[in-house]
């Protein structure tokens, strides 16, 4: 059973907030690119056109909802503690249910709401071994910037994060894989190879691995053909397409969206994981500031 450690290494406060900016920004971005905005055919025209989408407010989802959770949890008690967590997960899910919350939240969160510590009844009951999704990976990213400093911490602070809700050992490696990308993002140390060698074996190492191999020349459409794009709501059809465009655009936040964006798929979740890993070292103040401008705010200061 992992046990959270007794010392916690120094926190990087501003990379944690420049990670969730920048997950965020991304959540509210990809979600732009979801038949309720816009069909398939315009979603793919405008993408490739590199055309903002023209919506005044831009909402982001449970993805950033559940972020705000991790991120909250981190700057009380410098570390995760699996039932506050809990709770602060079924807080969020009760305040406001319709962030797109996948359905085994809806399972989960409300019997939460009075006994967090009952998650480590209830998670591993998800889908008969508890859940392999994506969304302990798409909200991590911050976390890994957090604890950037020690990698071994990373992974551990990312495995308690992720069992509250994915006692999947895919839906764990998955959230390992990209806390410890946004880690390697912040020291300026990213690369494929690195996250793949860091993430525990199984389906998600293993797509990052054929990520590794594929160029950066390669389309973006062709690579999460290749790689996945999250349609299956699965860690191991997400992240490594995701690890692999923020690793294409290491630099440059917008480039790196938009990139994602062309997979389609679960694209608010891609972006999410590519947003909160690149920008944990870029920040989002050199994306255009109509992006900023249109963002939904997050209720941190």
């Amino acid at each position: 059973m992992v046990t959270m450690t007794a010392t916690p290494a120094r926190a990087d406060r501003e990379a944690a907030r420049r990670s969730l900016e920048g997950l965020a920004l991304g959540d509210a971005f990809g979600e732009r690119w979801f038949p309720l905005f816009r069909d398939r055919e315009q979603a793919v025209d405008e993408i490739r056109a590199r055309r903002t989408p023209e919506e005044p407010d831009w909402h982001w989802t449970d993805d950033t909802a559940m972020a705000l959770a991790v991120h909250q949890v981190l700057d009380r008690f410098g570390e995760v503690d699996q039932d506050r967590l809990a709770a602060c997960f079924a807080l969020t899910f009760d305040a406001d249910q319709g962030r797109g919350y996948g359905h085994g939240m809806h399972l989960l969160l409300p019997r939460l709401l009075d006994d967090p510590a009952s998650w480590r009844r209830h998670a591993p009951e998800l889908f008969d071994g508890g859940s392999l999704g994506n969304g302990a990976a798409m909200r991590v990213a911050p976390l890994g910037a957090w604890f950037a400093t020690d990698l071994e911490l990373v992974a551990r602070q990312a495995e308690l994060s992720a069992r509250v809700t994915h006692a999947h050992p895919e839906g764990v490696a998955g959230a390992v894989a990209v806390a410890t990308a946004a880690a390697l993002s912040t020291r300026g140390e990213l690369t494929i190879r690195s996250v793949a060698d860091r993430t525990p074996p199984g389906l998600v190492r293993d797509g990052l691995l054929r990520a590794a191999r594929l160029p950066f020349t390669t389309a973006p459409w062709k690579a999460a053909d290749l790689l996945g794009n999250g349609q299956r709501i699965r860690a191991d059809d997400t992240v490594a397409f995701a690890v692999w465009t923020a690793a294409r655009h290491q630099e440059d936040l917008a480039a790196a969206l938009w990139s994602t964006a062309e997979g389609l798929g679960d694209v608010d979740t891609t972006c999410a994981i590519t947003g909160g890993i690149v920008g944990a070292r870029t920040g989002v103040d050199k994306v255009p500031p109509e992006w900023l401008q249109r963002r939904e705010a997050l209720p941190i200061g």
